[in-house]
């Protein structure tokens, strides 16, 4: 049986990145935004306020992790692009999740703030030369990380979110 926190499997970051895997990860970055709008299309209040799992977020609040989490990510690259391995702040995600705009509000303007987000952030992402994907940010509890490590996990983590959506759907035949 699949994990349900996991339907994807567990985040795998590889060592040596090839520019053919950069553009597919890039790819996967460009098509997370449409991906998750197919994936909460006609859903009722009472489906987003269901949680995707046993004592997990609601698919409401997964919608709106997604533009927080890949925000953070967004000023991460650019802040190893820009300064010489800057450590990076980390967020409680979890708390994050539980402020009232993410338990409650309409999902609608967090997939325009991610459609939005990863316009930008393809484009940088695409504009990049191999060297940039080398460079590094310090996180105060995972250590050192470059920019080809966050391109894997991002990519992941759209995925990632969105198979806890479908697979949910899927469970309960909505």
């Amino acid at each position: 049986m699949t994990d349900p926190r996991y339907p994807i499997g567990k985040f795998q970051a590889i060592t040596s990145v090839s520019d053919e895997q950069r553009r597919e990860l890039i790819q996967q970055i460009a098509e997370a935004p449409a991906r998750l709008r197919t994936a909460v299309e006609g859903m009722s209040d009472d489906q987003l306020d269901t949680p995707y799992r046993e004592g997990g977020w609601t698919i409401r609040q997964v919608v709106h992790h997604l533009p927080d989490s890949h925000m953070n990510a967004y000023i991460r690259i650019k802040l190893a692009l820009t300064e010489n391995e800057p450590t990076i702040k980390p967020y409680e995600e979890k708390l994050w999740a539980e402020l009232v705009d993410g338990r409650t509000m309409p999902i609608e303007p967090s997939l325009q703030i991610l459609e939005s987000l990863h316009k930008r952030w393809v484009l940088l992402l695409r504009s990049l030369s191999p060297p940039d994907f080398s460079r590094t940010f310090r996180h105060p509890q995972s250590g050192v990380r470059n920019v080809d490590w966050i391109l894997q996990l991002y990519a992941w983590h759209g995925r990632h979110h969105v198979a806890h959506i479908t697979s949910l759907k899927e469970k309960m035949t909505w």
